[in-house]
């Protein structure tokens, strides 16, 4: 190690020398780009740069040398750990509300090299965790696989948890959204009016499905159609079947108003019974540390007496 050190700061500092003296060449492409602006914006393309072909590797020197192999190395992890396909990875994300904020293309590539990095701190810590306090080989390796299994299920965790905490939002929501589309539909309304009004003055995670199902049928799927695709990709059973309910209404034209008020009737008395199921195990998980301190101490006075009627042991 102490001799490894100055090797890598040397290599270092004469890679930093080399850059400063011989800077990497512009591409062609980026030296090309201003006399060929007339010629992009009048085909309809961007005005800051040309497009790469299809498999061209973009981005620094590094990431086109390190890139592939990192990424290659991502998808076997996640090939691991993840149990479906990309299709069901992507409905996972969409469903944890989790990296939508990156194109779809690239989407399951940007978690698989998260999970990646989060495997690789979790080794490293593990690693001088067990360097640094135990100072045994054994203990390096076994502390850096455990920090290796804790990383690489993190993101899985943090995708699993945010689904289980948007149903549990969603099927709050639920009752009264239900109630206000019902209502809607009662005073004469149809489906579509209904749902507009709702995605236009609400909120939250059953009004975020309702918009995009409005704009999945602006966008030229029939109503139909667009409840059900909201219906498939949802994680809250009650949140699918409210949609199915809205696209049957609009498809054959059923009571909505009577079916959504039993729905929410149901609703509420799920969102009771969990409710009692997490008062139960709260309550239990509250005795464990009475039962833990009380314990030690009633011991104490039943051994007590017994040590001095058998032993004759007093003090």
């Amino acid at each position: 190690m102490t001799a490894m050190l100055p090797a890598l700061f040397t290599g270092l500092a004469i890679a930093m020398l080399v850059r400063g003296l011989l800077p990497p060449r512009r591409s062609l492409a980026s030296r090309l780009s201003p006399y060929s602006v007339i010629g992009r914006t009048s085909l309809g393309r961007p005005t800051s740069s040309v497009e790469p072909a299809a498999g061209t590797l973009t981005g620094t020197t590094l990431q086109r040398l390190f890139g592939p192999p990192i990424q290659s190395l991502a998808r076997s992890l996640n090939r691991i750990i993840e149990t479906g396909g990309d299709e069901a990875l992507l409905l996972r994300l969409r469903q944890a509300n989790l990296l939508q904020d990156i194109p779809e293309a690239s989407r399951i590539q940007e978690y698989r090299i998260r999970q990646l990095g989060a495997a690789s701190a979790g080794v490293g810590i593990g690693a001088i965790l067990g360097l640094v306090v135990f100072q045994q080989t054994g203990a390096v390796l076994g502390l850096a696989l455990v920090g290796f299994i804790a990383g690489a299920s993190r993101w899985r965790g943090r995708v699993d948890s945010a689904i289980e905490s948007r149903s549990e939002q969603a099927r709050i929501e639920l009752y009264t959204v239900n109630q206000l589309l019902a209502m809607r539909t009662r005073a004469g309304g149809g489906v579509i009016q209904a749902v507009q009004m709702v995605a236009e003055r609400g909120e939250g995670i059953v009004v975020g499905d309702l918009s995009d199902a409005m704009r999945l049928h602006r966008g030229g799927l029939s109503v139909f159609n667009a409840f059900q695709r909201i219906a498939d990709i949802t994680p809250e059973p009650y949140a699918a079947r409210t949609y199915r309910l809205l696209a049957a209404a609009e498809d054959r034209g059923t009571d909505l108003g009577r079916a959504l008020l039993a729905l929410s009737s149901d609703v509420r008395e799920a969102r009771r019974d969990t409710l009692r199921r997490q008062a139960t195990r709260r309550r239990a998980a509250m005795l464990i540390p009475i039962i833990g301190l009380m314990a030690p101490v009633m011991l104490l006075f039943i051994i007590a007496p017994v040590t001095e009627l058998v032993f004759g042991i007093t003090r």
